[in-house]
């Protein structure tokens, strides 16, 4: 099938584009590593490249006009760093059980500097909300946004965490020295 102007972008910047997961009615991508402002650019591409539609969470102080009608038109849900935890996973679960199809990306790490502080806010919500994780990777090294991996959640968050982590371990992120698992 013929390639779109998504497509057509991140082959022009040198960007290949790999999803192999099916186009589930609702899920959470998970995406990492998250060191560079262009994750967020490369992820709606190549997502939008194969036809899909994500929203994502994105710091509420970024949601000024009129940066902040064109986030939301893409699908951002402003965040505010004051409520930490139960109050945003209950909101999204609660979209989520409210709607018939929806998936939104996420960034565990929550920040674009070095972290091994991974918010497990996103396993809380799929499992809740009883929907699969999609593991995207944006590869620095191979200029590739990777998805190919469903990752259903179990009930021992610690473990899932650290599967998820090992799963990201070898991946090179665009600033390699921002990432660590």
């Amino acid at each position: 099938r013929g390639m779109n102007l998504s497509g057509m972008i991140l082959k022009m910047f040198g960007w290949r584009v790999d999803i192999t997961v099916p186009d589930y009615d609702k899920a959470i991508i998970c995406v990492a590593p998250h060191t560079s402002n262009l994750d967020f650019i490369i992820g709606k591409l190549a997502y939008a490249s194969v036809g899909r539609k994500a929203g994502f969470l994105m710091k509420e102080s970024w949601f000024f006009f009129p940066l902040g009608y064109i986030f939301k038109a893409l699908g951002g849900i402003p965040v505010s760093r004051k409520h930490k935890g139960g109050n945003l996973t209950s909101a999204i679960v609660e979209k989520f059980n409210a709607t018939d199809r929806m998936t939104i990306a996420i960034t565990p790490e929550g920040t674009r500097s070095r972290t091994s502080n991974w918010h497990t806010g996103f396993l809380r919500i799929a499992r809740e909300a009883n929907v699969p994780i999609l593991l995207a990777v944006i590869d620095g090294g191979t200029k590739t946004l990777r998805l190919n991996r469903t990752f259903i959640p179990g009930d021992d968050i610690e473990a899932d965490m650290k599967t998820i982590k090992d799963f990201y371990s070898t991946v090179t992120a665009i600033y390699p020295d921002k990432f660590t698992v």
